[in-house]
C-alpha cells in the first residue's frame, strides 16, 4: 500500500509542478484556474493536517499568489509522504469534522486516495479553463506520465 501510494503521490507532485511551471510562464492566469488550484493546494493541506490532528494552515478557497503554489505544493506532498511512510495501517480510521463542523470518519486509505483524486478533478476543470481562454492545457494523463 506505500509504494502504491508513494506512486500516486509522485504523480499528482509531478501534475502539480508542471501546471505551476506552465501558469509562471504565462502573462495573464485566468482567475478561474488561480482560484481552482489555490483550492488543490488548501485541500491537500486541509485533508494532511486533519490525518495528522492538527489545525490546516489554509482556508478551503483561500487565494494564494501563483509565487507561492511551488513552496505550499512541495510542503503537501512533504508532508503526505511523511504520512505514508509513518502509516502502519491504511484502515486506521481518522476522525475529522468538515468546513461546517460535522464530525465524519474515513480511512487513511481513503483520505489519501481522495487527495489525489481530488486534485486530478479540479485540474481537470483547469484544463478547460485554459481551453475556454483560448490556452492549451497540459497532457497531464496518469498513463503519459508513465511513459
Amino acid at each position: 500500500m506505500k509504494v502504491f501510494f508513494n506512486q500516486l503521490f509522485d504523480y499528482n507532485f509531478y501534475c502539480n509542478k508542471k501546471l505551476i511551471e506552465e501558469c509562471i510562464k504565462l502573462d495573464k492566469v485566468p482567475e478561474k484556474s488561480i482560484m481552482l488550484f489555490s483550492h488543490i493546494l488548501n485541500a491537500h493541506n486541509i485533508w494532511n493536517a486533519r490525518i495528522l490532528g492538527k489545525p490546516a494552515d489554509y482556508k478551503v478557497w483561500q487565494i494564494h499568489p501563483i509565487k507561492n503554489w511551488g513552496d505550499i505544493h512541495y510542503e503537501n506532498q512533504r508532508s503526505s509522504f511523511e504520512i505514508t511512510t509513518n502509516a502502519t495501517d491504511f484502515e486506521i480510521r481518522i476522525d475529522f469534522d468538515n468546513e461546517e463542523g460535522r464530525l465524519f470518519t474515513s480511512t487513511l486509505q481513503d483520505i489519501l486516495f481522495h487527495i489525489i483524486n481530488h486534485s486530478t478533478h479540479h485540474r481537470s476543470q483547469i484544463a478547460m479553463n485554459f481551453r475556454d481562454n483560448e490556452l492549451e492545457p497540459l497532457s497531464l494523463d496518469y498513463i503519459f506520465y508513465k511513459r
